[in-house]
C-alpha cells in the first residue's frame, strides 16, 4: 500500500460553486432544501449491507457472529468481549480515552466506533489489517487486551463449549472442524458488516430537503468552502485514506502512527482518517482519545490540518452539521443474545 493512498491533497473547487453563502437567521431551524448534485456526488450513498467477496454474508454466520461479540470467555479474565471496548448500544464506543483489557490495563489507542467500520480502507488507527475479519483477531490476542496467548488457546475455549458446534457447523457447512480461529473471525467479521447507521443526513442526501435545518446545511457549506472535505469525503465522510496528523501545523504526539506498523519513516505521524458518521456520540476523538469535544476537535483540525481559524459562527455550524450526522441504531440487530453452554 502506498504511503499517500488516495489522498487528496485540495478540496476539488468545483464543488462549492453552487453553495449558498453563510450567514445566520431567525428561521435556522427551517427545512434547508434538497442537496446539490455536487453534494450527492461527493458523499454517495451508504450501503445498506458493506459486503465481502471473500466472507459472503449469511444468516448463520450473523447468527453465530453476534454471540461471538458478546462473549467475555474469549478472554484470559473471562470477562472481556469485543463489546466491551465496543459498546453496542453506545454508538459502538466506551467513551473512555484508552479502553481498560483484561487484568484493568490501558492501551494507547483509542477505542474507536465499529458501526460503519467494514467500509474502511483498513482497520486499526494505523491500518495494518485490511478488513474487520482481520481486525477481529487482533483484541482478542492482545496481551493488553483481551490477553489470548495463541489461536488455539482460543479455539480451546470455544470447543469446550458444547453448544457452539451446531451453531459453527450451521455457519460454515460441509467443513470437518469448522470451529478454527479464522471462522471465529469470519462469524464476528459477518455480524459487523451489517452495521450499518442511518438517519436524517441520508434522508436528506437521497432528496428530502426537510431532513436537514439551514444552520445543518450551513454547517455543511462551511466544512466544504474551508476544506474538510479533503480527507472527509464519500459515504463514511472520511475512513477512506491515510493523512498526517499536523499537515500544516505539526501536531505534538507520542504515537508515530502508520510508522509503527511499516517501519517507514515517511509515515511518521499519519493515521487513518476516522468516520465521521456518529461523530457527535463518539467522543473522546483522536488516536489517543484525548480531546473531549467537538468544539476543541473543530479547532485542532481548523488549526492543524488546514491552517486556518474558525469563526464562532462558523465553528457552531459545523458542529450543528456533524450533529446531524448521528443515525439510528439497530436495537433489534444488536440485540444481547443468549450466549451457548
Amino acid at each position: 500500500m502506498s504511503l499517500l493512498k488516495r489522498v487528496v491533497l485540495a478540496a476539488p473547487l468545483l464543488l462549492v460553486l453552487s453553495l449558498a453563502g453563510c450567514g445566520g437567521g431567525a428561521d435556522d431551524t427551517g427545512p434547508a432544501g434538497p442537496p446539490t448534485a455536487a453534494m450527492k456526488g461527493l458523499f454517495g450513498t451508504m450501503p445498506k449491507v458493506m459486503a465481502s467477496d471473500t466472507n459472503p454474508i449469511t444468516e448463520e454466520k450473523v447468527v453465530l457472529g453476534r454471540m461471538l461479540y458478546y462473549d467475555p470467555r474469549m478472554s484470559a479474565s473471562g470477562d472481556i468481549s469485543c463489546n466491551s471496548c465496543h459498546l453496542l448500544d453506545e454508538f459502538g464506543v466506551d467513551g473512555e480515552a484508552t479502553s481498560p483489557g483484561h487484568d484493568g490495563s490501558f492501551g494507547t489507542r483509542n477505542s474507536p466506533t465499529v458501526y460503519n467500520a467494514a467500509l474502511h480502507i483498513a482497520q486499526f488507527w494505523d491500518g495494518r489489517e485490511p478488513d474487520v475479519e482481520a481486525q477481529a483477531k487482533g483484541p482478542i490476542l492482545n496481551p493488553v487486551e483481551h490477553g489470548m496467548g495463541a489461536d488455539e488457546d482460543v479455539e480451546a475455549i470455544i470447543k469446550g463449549i458444547p453448544g457452539y458446534a451446531p451453531l459453527f457447523a450451521a455457519a460454515f457447512p460441509g467443513e470437518d472442524d469448522p470451529i478454527t480461529f479464522d471462522n471465529i473471525a469470519k462469524a464476528i467479521g459477518a455480524f459487523e458488516r451489517k452495521l450499518v447507521t442511518r438517519g436524517r443526513w441520508d434522508r436528506w442526501l437521497v432528496g428530502d430537503g426537510s431532513a436537514l435545518t439551514k444552520q445543518e446545511r450551513r454547517g455543511l457549506e462551511t466544512f466544504m468552502e474551508v476544506g474538510c472535505t479533503t480527507c472527509h469525503m464519500g459515504p463514511n465522510l472520511g475512513g477512506n485514506l491515510y493523512q498526517k496528523l499536523g499537515l500544516i501545523e505539526p501536531y505534538e504526539t507520542a504515537d508515530l502512527g502508520r510508522f509503527e506498523a511499516t517501519g517507514n519513516e515517511a509515515e511518521k505521524y499519519f493515521f487513518k482518517v476516522p468516520a465521521l458518521r456518529n461523530v457527535a456520540e463518539t467522543a473522546p476523538y483522536l488516536h489517543d482519545g484525548s480531546i473531549e469535544t467537538l468544539d476543541e476537535i473543530v479547532d485542532i483540525m481548523m488549526k492543524h490540518q488546514l491552517g486556518k481559524t474558525a469563526t464562532p459562527e462558523q465553528k457552531a455550524d459545523m458542529i450543528a452539521f456533524m450533529t446531524a450526522l448521528t443515525g439510528n441504531l439497530p436495537t433489534d440487530y444488536i440485540a444481547e443474545p443468549e450466549l451457548p453452554q
